[in-house]
Protein backbone atom coordinates (compact mmCIF):
# COMPACT_ATOMS: atom_id res chain seq x y z
CA UNK A 1 0.00 0.00 0.00
CA UNK A 2 1.36 3.20 -0.58
CA UNK A 3 1.33 6.08 1.65
CA UNK A 4 -1.27 9.11 0.99
CA UNK A 5 0.25 11.36 -1.93
CA UNK A 6 3.21 9.39 -2.23
CA UNK A 7 1.76 6.47 -4.41
CA UNK A 8 4.45 4.94 -6.95
CA UNK A 9 3.83 5.30 -10.52
CA UNK A 10 5.09 3.49 -13.65
CA UNK A 11 7.44 5.47 -15.96
CA UNK A 12 8.00 3.87 -19.18
CA UNK A 13 7.89 6.69 -22.16
CA UNK A 14 9.74 10.32 -22.58
CA UNK A 15 7.19 12.25 -20.91
CA UNK A 16 7.64 9.75 -18.04
CA UNK A 17 11.25 10.69 -17.50
CA UNK A 18 10.35 14.24 -17.91
CA UNK A 19 8.09 13.63 -15.05
CA UNK A 20 11.02 12.61 -12.58
CA UNK A 21 12.99 15.52 -14.14
CA UNK A 22 10.47 17.61 -12.46
CA UNK A 23 9.56 16.14 -9.40
CA UNK A 24 13.67 15.92 -8.57
CA UNK A 25 13.72 20.42 -9.37
CA UNK A 26 10.79 20.12 -6.68
CA UNK A 27 12.30 18.48 -5.04
CA UNK A 28 16.08 20.30 -4.79
CA UNK A 29 13.99 23.81 -4.56
CA UNK A 30 12.29 22.45 -1.41
CA UNK A 31 15.68 21.33 0.04
CA UNK A 32 17.55 23.87 -0.10
CA UNK A 33 20.29 22.82 2.54
CA UNK A 34 20.04 18.39 1.64
CA UNK A 35 22.38 17.33 4.09
CA UNK A 36 20.66 19.03 6.95
CA UNK A 37 17.46 17.86 5.36
CA UNK A 38 18.62 14.18 4.93
CA UNK A 39 19.91 14.10 8.53
CA UNK A 40 16.91 15.15 9.87
CA UNK A 41 14.94 12.64 7.67
CA UNK A 42 17.22 9.69 9.51
CA UNK A 43 15.33 10.89 12.69
CA UNK A 44 12.37 11.20 12.21
CA UNK A 45 12.52 7.40 10.68
CA UNK A 46 14.62 6.29 13.19
CA UNK A 47 11.65 8.18 15.72
CA UNK A 48 8.97 6.61 14.12
CA UNK A 49 10.21 3.23 14.13
CA UNK A 50 10.96 3.78 17.89
CA UNK A 51 7.15 4.53 18.62
CA UNK A 52 5.96 1.88 16.45
CA UNK A 53 8.86 -0.50 18.03
CA UNK A 54 6.24 -0.29 21.27
CA UNK A 55 2.71 0.29 19.85
CA UNK A 56 2.73 3.90 19.76
CA UNK A 57 0.54 4.31 16.74
CA UNK A 58 -0.73 7.41 17.40
CA UNK A 59 2.88 9.14 18.01
CA UNK A 60 3.88 7.70 14.82
CA UNK A 61 1.06 8.93 12.74
CA UNK A 62 2.04 12.30 14.14
CA UNK A 63 5.39 11.92 12.67
CA UNK A 64 5.08 10.13 9.26
CA UNK A 65 3.42 13.48 7.71
CA UNK A 66 6.67 15.18 8.47
CA UNK A 67 8.95 12.11 6.64
CA UNK A 68 6.38 12.05 3.77
CA UNK A 69 7.42 16.28 3.43
CA UNK A 70 10.95 15.49 3.18
CA UNK A 71 11.18 12.04 1.16
CA UNK A 72 10.75 11.44 -2.71
CA UNK A 73 10.61 8.32 -4.84
CA UNK A 74 12.46 11.05 -7.36
CA UNK A 75 14.80 12.41 -5.71
CA UNK A 76 17.98 12.06 -3.76
CA UNK A 77 19.66 8.72 -2.46
CA UNK A 78 18.35 9.60 1.24
CA UNK A 79 14.88 11.11 0.00
CA UNK A 80 14.74 7.69 -2.13
CA UNK A 81 15.10 5.89 1.07
CA UNK A 82 12.84 7.85 3.33
CA UNK A 83 9.91 7.58 0.60
CA UNK A 84 10.09 3.10 0.70
CA UNK A 85 10.11 3.16 4.56
CA UNK A 86 7.87 5.85 4.80
CA UNK A 87 5.49 3.67 2.78
CA UNK A 88 6.22 0.37 4.90
CA UNK A 89 5.15 2.20 7.88
CA UNK A 90 2.74 4.04 6.70
CA UNK A 91 1.04 0.22 6.00
CA UNK A 92 1.78 -0.90 9.27
CA UNK A 93 0.58 2.22 10.62
CA UNK A 94 -2.93 1.62 8.67
CA UNK A 95 -3.07 -1.91 9.67
CA UNK A 96 -2.57 -1.27 13.29
CA UNK A 97 -5.91 0.99 13.13
CA UNK A 98 -7.85 -1.78 11.17
CA UNK A 99 -6.89 -4.88 13.43
CA UNK A 100 -6.12 -2.97 16.58
CA UNK A 101 -2.70 -4.18 17.00
CA UNK A 102 0.88 -4.77 14.96
CA UNK A 103 0.13 -6.26 11.58
CA UNK A 104 0.52 -10.30 11.14
CA UNK A 105 3.94 -11.50 9.27
CA UNK A 106 2.97 -11.78 6.05
CA UNK A 107 1.02 -9.10 3.80
CA UNK A 108 -2.52 -10.49 2.66
CA UNK A 109 -2.16 -13.18 -0.43
CA UNK A 110 -2.88 -11.74 -3.52
CA UNK A 111 -5.77 -13.45 -5.66
CA UNK A 112 -4.05 -15.75 -8.14
CA UNK A 113 -4.65 -13.55 -11.14
CA UNK A 114 -3.19 -10.89 -9.63
CA UNK A 115 -0.75 -12.76 -7.98
CA UNK A 116 0.31 -14.03 -11.42
CA UNK A 117 1.08 -10.23 -12.92
CA UNK A 118 2.41 -9.28 -9.69
CA UNK A 119 5.11 -11.88 -10.11
CA UNK A 120 5.61 -10.84 -13.82
CA UNK A 121 6.72 -7.53 -13.03
CA UNK A 122 9.07 -8.66 -10.24
CA UNK A 123 10.59 -10.70 -13.08
CA UNK A 124 11.16 -7.94 -14.96
CA UNK A 125 12.28 -5.95 -12.83
CA UNK A 126 15.12 -8.32 -12.16
CA UNK A 127 16.19 -8.28 -15.24
CA UNK A 128 16.46 -4.72 -15.18
CA UNK A 129 18.19 -4.95 -12.21
CA UNK A 130 20.80 -7.42 -13.83
CA UNK A 131 21.53 -4.42 -16.36
CA UNK A 132 22.04 -1.98 -14.40
CA UNK A 133 24.32 -3.09 -11.42
CA UNK A 134 26.75 -6.42 -11.28
CA UNK A 135 24.90 -7.76 -7.83
CA UNK A 136 23.11 -10.90 -10.18
CA UNK A 137 25.74 -11.34 -12.18
CA UNK A 138 27.53 -11.91 -8.83
CA UNK A 139 25.49 -14.43 -7.48
CA UNK A 140 24.70 -16.30 -10.72
CA UNK A 141 28.73 -16.44 -11.64
CA UNK A 142 29.86 -17.34 -8.30
CA UNK A 143 27.41 -20.25 -7.34
CA UNK A 144 27.82 -21.62 -11.08
CA UNK A 145 32.01 -21.78 -10.63
CA UNK A 146 31.34 -23.91 -7.10
CA UNK A 147 28.74 -26.19 -9.02
CA UNK A 148 31.00 -26.84 -12.30
CA UNK A 149 33.86 -27.88 -9.48
CA UNK A 150 31.26 -30.07 -7.90
CA UNK A 151 29.83 -31.88 -10.94
CA UNK A 152 33.48 -32.47 -12.17
CA UNK A 153 33.61 -35.98 -13.78
CA UNK A 154 29.95 -36.84 -13.04
CA UNK A 155 27.77 -38.31 -15.68
CA UNK A 156 24.45 -37.09 -14.67
CA UNK A 157 23.81 -33.72 -12.96
CA UNK A 158 20.65 -32.93 -11.45
CA UNK A 159 20.22 -29.46 -9.86
CA UNK A 160 17.13 -28.38 -8.19
CA UNK A 161 16.52 -24.40 -7.99
CA UNK A 162 14.46 -23.38 -5.42
CA UNK A 163 12.90 -20.61 -6.83
CA UNK A 164 14.29 -20.71 -10.61
CA UNK A 165 12.27 -17.51 -11.54
CA UNK A 166 13.12 -17.06 -15.64
CA UNK A 167 16.22 -19.34 -14.87
CA UNK A 168 18.96 -16.74 -16.46
CA UNK A 169 21.54 -18.15 -13.99
CA UNK A 170 21.96 -21.58 -16.08
CA UNK A 171 22.91 -20.81 -19.63
CA UNK A 172 26.02 -19.40 -17.85
CA UNK A 173 26.30 -22.56 -17.02
CA UNK A 174 25.45 -24.73 -19.91
CA UNK A 175 28.45 -22.49 -21.81
CA UNK A 176 31.40 -23.78 -18.55
CA UNK A 177 29.59 -27.52 -19.59
CA UNK A 178 29.63 -27.48 -23.21
CA UNK A 179 33.38 -26.00 -22.71
CA UNK A 180 34.62 -29.07 -20.72
CA UNK A 181 36.19 -32.07 -22.53
CA UNK A 182 34.31 -34.60 -20.97
CA UNK A 183 30.50 -34.33 -21.48
CA UNK A 184 27.83 -34.95 -19.43
CA UNK A 185 25.35 -37.65 -20.57
CA UNK A 186 22.16 -35.88 -19.52
CA UNK A 187 21.28 -32.44 -17.17
CA UNK A 188 18.19 -32.03 -15.33
CA UNK A 189 17.02 -29.22 -13.95
CA UNK A 190 13.87 -29.00 -11.40
CA UNK A 191 13.03 -25.68 -11.17
CA UNK A 192 10.39 -24.47 -8.15
CA UNK A 193 8.07 -21.42 -8.52
CA UNK A 194 4.89 -19.95 -7.91
CA UNK A 195 3.19 -20.86 -11.29
CA UNK A 196 3.61 -23.49 -13.38
CA UNK A 197 2.95 -21.61 -16.67
CA UNK A 198 5.46 -19.64 -15.97
CA UNK A 199 8.16 -22.57 -14.82
CA UNK A 200 7.10 -24.49 -18.39
CA UNK A 201 8.13 -21.24 -20.19
CA UNK A 202 11.59 -20.80 -18.29
CA UNK A 203 11.83 -24.71 -19.21
CA UNK A 204 11.19 -23.90 -22.79
CA UNK A 205 14.17 -21.68 -23.26
CA UNK A 206 16.62 -23.38 -21.33
CA UNK A 207 16.01 -26.33 -23.38
CA UNK A 208 16.68 -24.14 -26.40
CA UNK A 209 20.32 -22.92 -25.14
CA UNK A 210 20.78 -26.48 -24.17
CA UNK A 211 19.97 -27.62 -27.56
CA UNK A 212 22.39 -25.03 -29.48
CA UNK A 213 25.47 -26.37 -27.43
CA UNK A 214 24.27 -30.39 -27.35
CA UNK A 215 24.13 -30.44 -24.07
CA UNK A 216 21.30 -33.27 -22.95
CA UNK A 217 18.93 -31.83 -20.80
CA UNK A 218 15.78 -31.51 -19.36
CA UNK A 219 13.61 -29.27 -17.38
CA UNK A 220 10.87 -30.32 -14.51
CA UNK A 221 8.78 -27.83 -13.09
CA UNK A 222 7.30 -27.98 -9.46
CA UNK A 223 4.92 -25.50 -8.36
CA UNK A 224 5.19 -24.74 -4.93
CA UNK A 225 7.52 -24.37 -2.28
CA UNK A 226 10.00 -26.74 -1.66
CA UNK A 227 9.16 -26.77 2.26
CA UNK A 228 5.56 -27.97 1.79
CA UNK A 229 6.82 -31.08 -0.55
CA UNK A 230 5.75 -34.13 0.99
CA UNK A 231 7.00 -36.32 -0.99
CA UNK A 232 10.46 -36.73 -2.10
CA UNK A 233 9.37 -38.57 -5.66
CA UNK A 234 7.76 -35.04 -6.37
CA UNK A 235 11.40 -34.07 -7.33
CA UNK A 236 12.01 -36.89 -9.52
CA UNK A 237 15.69 -37.90 -8.47
CA UNK A 238 16.96 -40.71 -9.71
CA UNK A 239 20.10 -43.49 -8.95
CA UNK A 240 23.13 -42.42 -9.79
CA UNK A 241 22.29 -38.50 -10.20
CA UNK A 242 24.65 -36.30 -8.88
CA UNK A 243 22.41 -33.84 -7.47
CA UNK A 244 23.20 -30.23 -6.40
CA UNK A 245 20.52 -27.55 -4.52
CA UNK A 246 20.96 -23.66 -5.46
CA UNK A 247 19.17 -21.51 -3.30
CA UNK A 248 19.56 -17.72 -4.28
CA UNK A 249 17.20 -16.07 -1.36
CA UNK A 250 15.26 -12.76 -1.12
CA UNK A 251 12.82 -10.93 0.38
CA UNK A 252 10.25 -10.12 -2.12
CA UNK A 253 7.94 -13.21 -1.26
CA UNK A 254 8.13 -16.71 1.10
CA UNK A 255 10.47 -18.98 -1.16
CA UNK A 256 10.25 -22.02 0.94
CA UNK A 257 7.04 -22.22 3.34
CA UNK A 258 8.28 -24.52 5.64
CA UNK A 259 12.00 -23.83 6.77
CA UNK A 260 11.60 -27.62 8.71
CA UNK A 261 10.50 -28.84 6.08
CA UNK A 262 13.33 -27.71 3.79
CA UNK A 263 16.37 -28.95 6.17
CA UNK A 264 14.75 -32.32 6.41
CA UNK A 265 14.20 -32.87 2.74
CA UNK A 266 17.59 -31.50 2.25
CA UNK A 267 18.91 -34.28 4.82
CA UNK A 268 16.65 -36.95 3.04
CA UNK A 269 18.06 -36.27 -0.98
CA UNK A 270 21.49 -35.98 0.38
CA UNK A 271 23.06 -33.22 -2.18
CA UNK A 272 26.66 -33.10 -3.16
CA UNK A 273 26.47 -29.30 -2.62
CA UNK A 274 23.81 -26.75 -1.95
CA UNK A 275 24.77 -23.47 -2.68
CA UNK A 276 23.09 -20.08 -0.81
CA UNK A 277 23.46 -16.76 -2.19
CA UNK A 278 21.37 -13.91 0.47
CA UNK A 279 21.82 -10.25 1.69
CA UNK A 280 23.89 -9.44 4.10
CA UNK A 281 21.43 -7.96 6.96
CA UNK A 282 21.45 -8.01 10.53
CA UNK A 283 17.92 -7.89 10.58
CA UNK A 284 17.03 -10.31 13.15
CA UNK A 285 18.93 -8.37 16.22
CA UNK A 286 16.65 -6.49 18.63
CA UNK A 287 13.48 -6.90 17.62
CA UNK A 288 11.24 -4.44 15.10
CA UNK A 289 14.04 -1.43 16.20
CA UNK A 290 17.05 -3.62 15.50
CA UNK A 291 15.56 -4.97 12.18
CA UNK A 292 14.75 -1.31 10.55
CA UNK A 293 18.27 -0.23 11.60
CA UNK A 294 19.75 -2.69 9.97
CA UNK A 295 17.20 -2.62 7.21
CA UNK A 296 17.83 1.42 6.97
CA UNK A 297 21.72 0.70 6.47
CA UNK A 298 21.32 -1.65 3.99
CA UNK A 299 19.11 -0.07 1.74
CA UNK A 300 20.63 2.95 2.50
CA UNK A 301 23.87 1.33 0.65
CA UNK A 302 22.03 -0.40 -2.38
CA UNK A 303 20.46 2.70 -3.19
CA UNK A 304 23.67 4.69 -3.07
CA UNK A 305 25.43 1.97 -5.86
CA UNK A 306 22.42 2.33 -7.98
CA UNK A 307 23.31 6.32 -7.94
CA UNK A 308 26.19 5.91 -8.63
CA UNK A 309 25.91 4.01 -11.76
CA UNK A 310 22.21 5.73 -12.71
CA UNK A 311 21.30 9.09 -14.48
CA UNK A 312 19.36 10.85 -12.22
CA UNK A 313 16.02 10.58 -13.67
CA UNK A 314 16.86 7.11 -14.62
CA UNK A 315 13.91 5.15 -14.99
CA UNK A 316 15.27 1.70 -15.00
CA UNK A 317 16.24 2.29 -11.45
CA UNK A 318 13.12 3.80 -10.38
CA UNK A 319 11.36 0.31 -11.23
CA UNK A 320 13.92 -1.83 -9.50
CA UNK A 321 14.17 0.64 -6.39
CA UNK A 322 9.98 0.66 -6.58
CA UNK A 323 9.01 -3.51 -7.63
CA UNK A 324 11.94 -4.37 -5.53
CA UNK A 325 13.46 -2.76 -3.28
CA UNK A 326 9.96 -0.90 -1.65
CA UNK A 327 8.72 -4.79 -1.98
CA UNK A 328 11.62 -6.01 0.14
CA UNK A 329 11.55 -3.38 2.94
CA UNK A 330 7.47 -4.08 3.54
CA UNK A 331 7.89 -7.20 3.73
CA UNK A 332 10.82 -7.13 6.17
CA UNK A 333 8.91 -4.19 7.97
CA UNK A 334 5.69 -6.34 8.57
CA UNK A 335 7.57 -9.06 10.71
CA UNK A 336 6.16 -8.46 14.29
CA UNK A 337 8.70 -9.16 16.81
CA UNK A 338 8.70 -12.69 18.19
CA UNK A 339 7.20 -13.87 15.11
CA UNK A 340 9.77 -15.36 12.88
CA UNK A 341 12.50 -13.04 13.27
CA UNK A 342 14.93 -12.72 9.77
CA UNK A 343 17.91 -14.65 10.15
CA UNK A 344 20.61 -15.38 7.77
CA UNK A 345 20.32 -19.43 6.37
CA UNK A 346 23.78 -19.59 5.87
CA UNK A 347 24.52 -19.00 9.83
CA UNK A 348 20.90 -21.53 10.27
CA UNK A 349 22.66 -23.64 8.23
CA UNK A 350 25.97 -23.96 10.22
CA UNK A 351 23.62 -24.51 12.91
CA UNK A 352 21.85 -27.09 12.24
CA UNK A 353 25.34 -29.12 11.42
CA UNK A 354 25.66 -28.50 7.66
CA UNK A 355 29.42 -28.97 6.69
CA UNK A 356 30.48 -25.61 4.96
CA UNK A 357 32.33 -26.06 1.67
CA UNK A 358 34.73 -23.45 0.59
CA UNK A 359 34.57 -21.23 -1.94
CA UNK A 360 38.06 -19.82 -1.96
CA UNK A 361 40.90 -20.45 -3.96
CA UNK A 362 39.23 -20.48 -8.27
CA UNK A 363 35.25 -19.45 -7.36
CA UNK A 364 36.97 -16.40 -5.35
CA UNK A 365 39.60 -15.79 -8.30
CA UNK A 366 37.01 -15.90 -10.82
CA UNK A 367 34.66 -13.43 -9.03
CA UNK A 368 37.92 -10.99 -8.58
CA UNK A 369 38.23 -11.04 -12.41
CA UNK A 370 34.45 -10.57 -13.10
CA UNK A 371 34.50 -7.94 -10.82
CA UNK A 372 37.50 -6.09 -12.27
CA UNK A 373 35.56 -6.30 -15.89
CA UNK A 374 32.47 -4.45 -14.75
CA UNK A 375 31.74 -0.74 -16.09
CA UNK A 376 30.96 0.12 -12.05
CA UNK A 377 32.73 1.44 -9.59
CA UNK A 378 33.21 1.15 -5.82
CA UNK A 379 31.76 -2.85 -5.12
CA UNK A 380 34.08 -5.03 -3.26
CA UNK A 381 34.65 -8.36 -2.65
CA UNK A 382 35.97 -10.07 0.12
CA UNK A 383 36.50 -13.70 1.17
CA UNK A 384 35.65 -14.86 4.39
CA UNK A 385 35.75 -18.00 6.22
CA UNK A 386 35.30 -19.80 3.06
CA UNK A 387 32.35 -17.37 1.76
CA UNK A 388 32.44 -14.80 -0.29
CA UNK A 389 31.15 -11.17 -0.10
CA UNK A 390 30.28 -8.31 -2.46
CA UNK A 391 30.00 -5.48 -0.93
CA UNK A 392 29.46 -1.66 -1.82
CA UNK A 393 32.34 0.58 -0.31
CA UNK A 394 33.41 -2.27 1.74
CA UNK A 395 29.93 -2.87 3.56
CA UNK A 396 28.81 -6.47 2.58
CA UNK A 397 24.90 -6.67 0.41
CA UNK A 398 25.45 -10.20 -0.66
CA UNK A 399 26.93 -13.36 0.77
CA UNK A 400 27.35 -16.64 -1.50
CA UNK A 401 27.96 -19.64 0.65
CA UNK A 402 28.17 -23.80 -0.39
CA UNK A 403 27.42 -26.48 1.95
CA UNK A 404 27.28 -30.54 2.45
CA UNK A 405 24.46 -32.23 4.53
CA UNK A 406 26.07 -33.21 7.92
CA UNK A 407 27.25 -36.35 9.37
CA UNK A 408 25.16 -36.61 12.42
CA UNK A 409 21.61 -35.54 12.44
CA UNK A 410 21.11 -32.13 14.36
CA UNK A 411 17.47 -31.09 12.89
CA UNK A 412 14.59 -31.24 15.90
Amino acid sequence: MASAGKRPIQFEDDDDREHIKRHRRVSIQRDRDPDEAGLLLVQLLLRCAECLAVDNFSDASRILPDILELSSPFGSSVQRVGAYFADALSSRVIASYIIGKSPPLSPPTLPPSLWKSHYQKLLAALQTYNSITPMIKFSHFTANQAIQQAVDGADHVHIIDLDIMQGLQWPGFFHILASKPRKLKSLRITGLGPSVDLLNSTGLRLAEFAAALNIPFHFHAVEGKIGNITQIAQLKIRIGETIIVHWMHHRLYDITGSDLGVFRLLKSIKPKLITIVESTQGLSDGGFLGRFIGALHYYSALFDALDDGSAPESVERHTVEQQLFGCEIRNILAVKKGEGEVEMWAKVMSGLGFRRVSLGGNAAAQASLLLGMIPWRGYSLVEENGWLKMGWKDLPLLTASAWQTPDLDLLP
